[in-house]
């Protein structure tokens, strides 16, 4: 029996919930550590935070896949209005940009533990990793967004 969920007015599961919590939890912190590297140059922190962020998310979405794949989703959004609509197309175009958005992560968080002394510093890789982390993180922010639409979308929104 899959669990019930815990944000009200959802007919999400407990777990289609715990991500849905998790991207609104995660887009602070992520601006967070931006701020911590930007402002006040703070790398060892803002190391720390991203790996602990990418760990966390990366166990997030295995948990989440393999609810997925045991219990499904698509019978409790079929009350939603877009069910045969624009929700299929639009969780397509939400998965694409995750997919994306986790490999460039993954890119981004790999190259700056390889080439980033320990303690981190800035070096000859700061350009690359600057543009990499800037583009990671804008695609978390339209993963968050599209999947915070589709949640609604498919899980609160009512005929």
């Amino acid at each position: 029996m899959m669990p019930p969920g815990f944000i009200p007015f959802s007919r999400a599961s407990f777990m289609l919930d715990v991500v849905a919590t998790a991207m609104v939890a995660i887009l602070p912190v992520l601006t967070w550590s931006i701020y911590l590297v930007k402002a006040r140059q703070n790398y060892l922190l803002h190391k720390r935070v991203q790996v602990t962020t990418g760990v966390v998310l990366l166990l997030a979405v295995i948990l989440f896949e393999l609810d997925i794949r045991i219990y499904g989703w698509r019978h409790l959004a079929t009350e939603s209005p877009y069910y045969d609509t624009i929700l299929f197309p639009f969780l397509y175009f939400h998965v694409t940009l995750a997919c994306l958005t986790t490999l460039l992560w993954i890119v981004t968080i790999a190259g700056a533990l390889r080439r980033f002394a320990s303690p981190p510093v800035p070096g000859p890789y700061s350009s690359t990793h600057k543009w990499l982390g800037w583009s990671a993180a804008i695609g978390m922010y339209f993963t968050g967004v599209t999947g915070w639409t589709f949640y609604w979308m498919a899980f609160i929104a009512t005929k």
